[in-house]
């Protein structure tokens, strides 16, 4: 007989990891599969925990990157978000559809999920499991083996390409039981319960939704340049404040071909790109920001800028700091802003 195939549904959490780990242990080959969007948090060598993980078990991984698509979801998810910009219900949604395409690319018999039954508020509930089973067109097909014993059977179960007595019965959000398996398989890395996502983190969020709220169509060099620097808006003006000479260099090499940049002749600062109407308003206010976190003592300060080179000079004077304050992109009521979109 042929060896059953499965997909796995691989983040590199330790849900996903033990999932794994507990489906290839009954002798079925195990391909990983991991969605790779524009909102992941690398690791500090550059890869992702799905790589290390994947590396771990030693087994296949394939990585599906997807930009537009998520970001148009993104923009307004059918079952709302959780605390900040995620998600959640239809990120797994979506991620699932690409799994499925995958699985059917490589007739593989089952896909499954490190999802665990009451573990995550948003998500993980008995009703948001059967939604979004339903949803991604699995219904009754995706297995959870870390909480399938307490779920209903899936096809994969009744045709025996599985064990469902080998299957587990997890549930809630300790996770007691998932350290005490990573311990008995012989796993020891795994990362921290913390999301390995941007869209969780409230400062991204507001200034991701100040980009949503000013651009009818968003690229994905716009969403990478939210990691980077201090953002503060005017109306349709956008500026982007470098906080150290490793996001002033990114600033200076990822700016667009309509930005203007900002920088300091001699004294140490920072550089500042300004992107919408270059007004003299505009122009002033994005050499006040340099100004105000540079290393300028005396007034009045003189900034050079341009758009492919600084061949033009406006001197101005400092900001306060509760002028700065007002402009920053992270004053956004965030929950009241989802509230009256939702």
């Amino acid at each position: 007989m042929a060896k059953v195939k499965a997909v796995s549904l691989l983040s590199g959490g330790l849900d996903s990891i033990l999932a794994t780990e507990l489906v290839r242990r009954q002798g079925i080959e195990v391909i990983a599969f991991n969605v790779k969007t524009p909102f992941g948090i690398p690791k500090k060598d550059g890869t992702s925990e799905a790589v290390q993980a994947a590396s771990q078990l030693k087994v296949p991984l394939v990585i599906k990157p997807v930009d537009k698509e998520y970001i148009n979801m993104l923009r307004h998810p059918k079952h709302g978000y959780g605390k900040n910009l995620n998600p959640c219900v239809d990120c797994k949604i979506f991620i699932l559809k690409q799994a499925k395409k995958y699985a059917k690319e490589i007739g593989a018999d089952f896909l499954f999920t490190g999802e665990v039954l009451g573990e995550r508020p948003m998500s993980q509930h008995g009703s948001a499991l059967k939604t979004i089973a339903e949803e991604s067109g699995l219904k009754g097909k995706l297995l959870r083996p870390l909480s399938a014993k307490l779920l209903a059977e899936t096809e994969a179960e009744k045709k025996g390409l599985i064990d469902r007595s080998q299957l587990l019965s997890i549930q809630g959000r300790s996770r007691k039981p998932q350290f005490e398996l990573a311990k008995q398989y012989g796993i020891p890395a795994y990362p921290t319960p913390a999301g390995g996502c941007l869209l969780t983190c409230e400062e991204y969020s507001k200034k991701l939704w100040d980009l949503f709220e000013h651009k009818k169509h968003v690229s994905v060099a716009e969403v990478e340049l939210l990691r980077v620097g201090r953002h503060f808006r005017v109306g349709e003006n956008k500026f982007v404040v470098g906080r150290n000479q490793s996001e002033n260099q990114y600033l200076t090499a990822n700016r667009s071909f309509s930005d203007y940049y900002f920088e300091l002749p001699v004294i140490v600062g920072p550089v500042t790109l300004l992107q919408g109407p270059k007004t003299k308003a505009a122009i002033e206010t994005a050499a006040k920001l340099t100004a105000f976190y540079s290393d300028a003592k005396t007034l009045p300060v003189r900034i050079k800028y341009g758009k492919t080179r600084l061949s033009k000079t406006v001197t101005v004077t400092l900001l306060q700091r509760a002028d700065v304050d007002q402009l920053r992109v992270g004053n956004v009521n965030l929950k009241a802003k989802k509230d009256s979109a939702q």
